[in-house]
This record gives C-alpha cells, sequence and structure tokens, in this order.
C-alpha cells in the first residue's frame, strides 16, 4: 500500500480550481513525499504544466489508467 501524505479527488472540484487546488496541494509536500491525484479523465495536460511550472522537482506514476478512473501517485523529488 503507498503512502500518500494528501489525496486530491479532482472530480470533488468545480473545474476553474482544480489545477490551483492540486498546485497548492503539491507545493505543501516535502522532499520524498507523495500526494494521490484520483481523476475521471487521463491528467496528461496537468503533466505538462507541471514539467513547465516544477521542472526537475516531481516524479509522475500511474497506479490506475482508466477508463472510469485515473489514479497517479505525484512525488516531490
Amino acid at each position: 500500500m503507498e503512502n500518500f501524505k494528501s489525496t486530491v479527488n479532482a472530480t470533488e472540484y468545480p473545474p476553474q480550481i482544480k489545477h490551483k487546488v492540486i498546485f497548492e496541494t503539491f507545493d505543501a509536500l516535502n522532499p520524498g513525499e507523495a500526494m494521490l491525484l484520483i481523476n475521471d479523465h487521463d491528467p496528461k495536460p496537468l503533466f505538462f504544466q507541471f514539467q513547465i511550472e516544477h521542472p526537475n522537482q516531481f516524479t509522475w506514476d500511474y497506479l490506475e489508467q482508466g477508463p472510469e478512473t485515473f489514479r497517479v501517485k505525484i512525488a516531490r523529488v
């Protein structure tokens, strides 16, 4: 079982604040800590946004890849 400091279920947030909540949660992580992102579609655009805003500061590992649920472990390096 994975150990996550925080979990963000993106389906619970309105579209206009999803990324804000996800980035605030990531920003609260210490190096070596991870969060779990749950979504109802592939969050690939978010991955590219992470690459731009946090280059070389995170890892991105799919734990589940749909079709209905996507679970991604995002860890701070």
